[in-house]
C-alpha cells in the first residue's frame, strides 16, 4: 500500500480571522482514510543541514531560533512560533520522504509541501522554505539526478522556485498561473503560461495539453508536481473557474504523461482556499485518488 506523508499533527498557532486554511490538511486525510488506498505516515523532520544547503544559512538559522526581522515574518504571513518551526520542518521532511518513496516505487506523495513562494533568502506567501529546491539540491548532492522538472499548476506563480532556479540549466520550472493574481511581481520560470481571469475547464485543459510535453522533452530524471487546487471555481483567491471534474482531468493529463515518461514523480499539495474549505480538501483528495488509479497503489 502506497505511503502518504502528513504533518497536520503539528499545530501552527494563528490569530483569529487568519485566512490560511490550516484545517484543510487534516480534512484531506479524513477524506482519504475510508478509501483504504494509502498508509498514512507522520512526516519526519527535515535535517536542517539539507535546508541550509538550498537556502541562505543565515535565513535558516534566524527562522529556527526566532530572530527573523519583523518585516521578513510579515512577508511569510505567519507569526513565528515553535509550532511553526515544527510544522515547517515536517512539511519539508514530508517532501523529502515522498521523494525517496518515488525513487523506490515510481511515485510518492505528501499531504503538505509545494511551498513555491519561498525564495533563497526569505519566505513569502505562507511559504518558509522551498521544498522543491531542498529536495533537488539533496538529490544532486548524492549524485542521484542530473536534471529535474517542476510542474507547478497552483493558480499563483511559483515565484520563489523560479528565482532559485532561474540560472540553473539543469532544472526546468513550469508554472501555469493567473496572469493578474498574486504574486504581482512575477519571476521568470523556464516556462511561464499566464491565464486570464475566469478561465474554464476546456480552455485550461487545452492550454495544459499544449505546453505539458515540453516538460518531458527536457529529459528530467525526476518530476515534481505542485498540485494546488486553487483554480477551483469556488476558491476565494483563485480567480479561475475550473470544476472539480476539470481539476480531475488536469491531474489525469499530468499523471498519464508522467507514467508514459517513466521518471520518479513526487506529488505535493499547494494552495486551495475554497468556501467551504471542504471543497478544497475534496479536490486535493481527488488528486491522490487519481494517482492511485493511474500510477498504482
Amino acid at each position: 500500500m502506497k505511503r502518504l506523508f502528513y504533518c497536520d499533527q503539528h499545530i501552527i498557532p494563528l490569530p483569529p480571522g487568519h485566512r490560511f486554511p490550516v484545517r484543510k490538511y487534516r480534512l484531506i486525510r479524513d477524506f482519504l482514510t475510508p478509501d483504504n488506498l494509502f498508509h498514512f505516515e507522520e512526516a519526519p523532520f527535515a535535517d536542517t543541514r539539507l535546508i541550509a544547503a538550498a537556502h541562505d544559512p543565515d535565513y535558516v538559522r534566524q527562522f529556527l531560533d526566532g530572530t527573523l526581522p519583523a518585516a521578513t515574518i510579515r512577508r511569510i504571513g505567519f507569526p513565528w512560533s515553535e509550532g511553526l518551526v515544527q510544522r515547517t520542518l515536517a512539511s519539508v521532511g514530508g517532501t523529502l520522504a515522498a521523494t525517496e518513496e518515488a525513487f523506490a516505487s515510481g511515485w510518492g506523495g505528501t499531504l503538505a509541501g509545494g511551498t513555491h513562494h519561498a525564495f533563497y533568502a526569505e519566505g513569502s506567501g505562507y511559504c518558509v522554505f522551498n521544498d522543491f529546491a531542498i529536495a533537488i539540491t539533496d538529490l544532486r548532492s548524492r549524485g542521484r539526478i542530473q536534471r529535474a522538472a517542476i510542474i507547478d499548476l497552483d493558480v499563483h506563480q511559483g515565484d520563489g522556485t523560479a528565482q532559485i532556479f532561474e540560472n540553473d540549466a539543469s532544472v526546468l520550472t513550469f508554472s501555469m498561473h493567473g496572469a493578474k493574481n498574486f504574486p504581482f511581481r512575477k519571476q521568470r520560470s523556464r516556462i511561464d503560461v499566464e491565464l486570464a481571469d475566469g478561465m474554464e475547464d476546456d480552455e485550461y485543459l487545452a492550454t495544459l495539453e499544449q505546453h505539458l510535453p515540453r516538460v518531458f522533452d527536457f529529459g528530467p530524471d525526476v518530476v515534481f508536481f505542485q498540485s494546488g487546487v486553487d483554480a477551483l471555481r469556488e476558491d476565494t483567491l483563485g480567480r479561475l473557474s475550473l470544476s472539480h471534474k476539470g481539476l480531475q482531468r488536469r491531474d489525469e493529463l499530468v499523471l498519464r504523461a508522467s507514467q508514459s515518461y517513466g521518471a520518479p514523480l513526487v506529488i505535493t499539495l499547494g494552495g486551495g482556499y475554497a468556501n467551504p474549505i471542504e471543497r478544497t480538501a475534496e479536490a486535493h483528495a481527488n488528486t491522490f485518488r487519481t494517482a492511485a488509479s493511474i500510477l498504482g497503489r
